[in-house]
């Protein structure tokens, strides 16, 4: 008899290490694309952006470092925040009362 393993969640992505299967795929080709680059030009810029990218698309629990960063600026710098101050009850009775 066969023993088969399988995943608690089949409709999860498939992740490598930190990134998800086609990030990863990415980055080793914009690397290998980056380290030919390097070696023809001695231009370090290609391997600059594709370490960016690996660092931004590392995921903890289905959300990337670009995820928490959005929603970061979304809520400091693009959103307005409302705050309603109110005074307490018993502050408006002791008010009233002394009047």
């Amino acid at each position: 008899m066969k023993t088969y393993l399988y995943p608690q969640n089949l409709k999860a992505t498939a992740n490598l290490w930190l990134w998800s299967l086609r990030d990863f795929a990415i980055m080793c080709v914009a690397l290998l694309v980056s380290i030919f680059i390097f070696a023809q030009t001695k231009i370090i810029v290609p391997i600059a952006v594709t370490l960016a990218f690996g660092f931004l698309s590392i995921r903890l629990s289905d959300t990337t470092v670009l995820d928490y960063i959005r929603y970061a600026a979304k809520y400091f710098l693009l959103t307005q925040q409302k705050f309603l101050w109110k005074e307490k009850q018993v502050e408006k009775k002791q008010k009233t009362a002394k009047e």
